[in-house]
């Protein structure tokens, strides 16, 4: 396929279309036309039709399937762009066009995943995980949590004691999350308070608030692009003795595990807020330095209006598609962005004792929590990881706060009870008990 940087401005009609707003000549084009073609800056027609501000030929494009999770050549998918410009019932719409695009791709993968789940072997397993802080007060309140999985067939069940947090302290219970694979999806999901002997199916569809909530936080928010860079990750023997240093090894668990730092992890991150006023700044940098304090404010935002439209652009057509790539004229509000790097110090222990590849945990994960990038991750944790299973990992969040994921203990076994991933009775159904699920 020719590249779309050396394709002549004809090449691109349906962009042409959107571009002039010419709504009649887009509703015959989007029936023949791929949706999905990104000009020679990266943008696809959907891009172009939100930072003009085209409402009904967004609501044409969004009704034959135009993607919305796809990113331009400087890193925004129509969502962030439909941010800038201000207006909330494109936004809204757009978030609506994305939850059902992405349940309709898990609908389509799940056979296929729930096969790769059906063909490990059964087993239980033990997760422990915990934020740690050299802060007394931080320390004190941050969670931490052992997580004990068991896994037969295509069902998986997790057992936890976090339920909540409220007035500074982590309310603990005993809660058990069971995932059906065999079942429909609006009951493949299901959370059991085992205390007040209630359950409750987890909905895979949001209410009109709770995305009329999600706009609000949007709105009043920075833009964000952010990946984590794996290209220049090295990783070195962590070293211990204060005198003799030599190459960390201790056993986590059961298992004997070497130790290693973790170099060059990075977060690339791209901010835009011309969409935010000088109080909307303020706040959310409060809101930040809560949050590292580990201090909560729920208190409920007012729906958040519609900007006013930017101004229209001066530029033309031909002046968009034979811009240089990377430095198109603007066509929807001036961006205001910035861009950051942040490097990570991790550390992360080794075993080659586990009973468990990383090939396995991926192929549960991905049944879990599948998402586009995942055969990144699978590459990188297949050809750059060091000999054995990471069953300890430390990752510092914040400067005061680090992460930390162990992988306990692991038996393979072949009796689990079927019994152990279905409803036990005598409970009955809440509907509420959640409200946050």
């Amino acid at each position: 396929m020719e590249n779309s940087r050396d394709q002549p401005a004809h090449d691109f009609p349906l962009h042409l279309g959107v571009f002039n707003g010419d709504t009649q000549l887009v509703a015959q084009l989007v029936r023949v036309h791929d949706l999905s073609q990104k000009d020679v800056h990266g943008n696809t027609p959907l891009h172009l039709a939100v930072m003009l501000g085209h409402k009904e030929i967004i609501r044409l494009l969004l009704a034959h399937g135009a993607l919305v999770r796809v990113k331009n050549n400087a890193g925004w998918t129509p969502l962030s762009e439909a941010l800038s410009f201000g207006d909330r019932k494109i936004i809204c719409s757009l978030l609506k066009s994305l939850k059902q695009q992405s349940r309709e791709l898990l609908d389509q993968r799940r056979p296929a995943l729930i096969q790769a789940l059906e063909d490990i072997g059964d087993f239980y397993l033990e997760l422990k995980w915990d934020f740690h802080s050299w802060v007394p007060l931080i320390s004190r309140i941050l969670p931490s949590d052992l997580c004990k999985i068991h896994k037969k067939g295509s069902c998986i069940r997790l057992d936890t004691t976090l339920v909540d947090f409220n007035d500074m302290r982590w309310e603990r219970g005993d809660i058990t999350f069971v995932f059906n694979g065999k079942a429909l999806p609006q009951n493949a999901l299901i959370v059991m308070d085992n205390k007040l002997k209630v359950f409750q199916r987890i909905r895979n569809e949001e209410t009109e608030h709770e995305i009329q909530e999600e706009v609000d936080i949007l709105m009043r928010s920075d833009i964000m692009a952010a990946q984590m860079s794996t290209k220049n990750i090295t990783f070195s023997r962590a070293q211990s003795g204060w005198l003799f240093r030599e190459d960390k090894t201790e056993n986590i668990g059961e298992y004997e595990a070497d130790f290693y730092n973790v170099h060059g992890l990075t977060l690339e991150s791209k901010k835009r807020r011309e969409h935010l006023s000088t109080e909307d700044i303020q706040k959310n940098k409060a809101m930040l330095e809560n949050l590292t304090k580990m201090a909560f404010d729920n208190k409920e935002f007012e729906r958040r209006l519609s900007l006013p439209p930017p101004e229209k652009p001066d530029a033309t057509w031909e002046d968009y598609i034979t811009a240089a790539v990377g430095h198109p004229p603007c066509l929807g509000r001036q961006p205001l962005s910035k861009e950051s790097q942040k490097a990570f110090k991790a550390t992360i222990a080794m075993s080659q004792d586990f009973p468990m590849t990383v090939d396995v945990l991926l192929d549960v994960c991905e049944v879990i929590a599948p998402f586009k990038q995942f055969q990144k991750l699978r590459d990188f944790m297949s050809d750059k990881l060091p000999p054995g299973f990471p069953v300890k990992l430390e990752l510092p969040i914040f400067p005061t706060v680090t992460a930390k994921v162990t992988f306990c203990l692991l038996e393979w076994r072949e009796n689990i009870a079927e019994s152990m991933f279905k409803i036990p009775r005598g409970f009955r159904e809440d509907p509420n008990r959640f409200p946050d699920l």
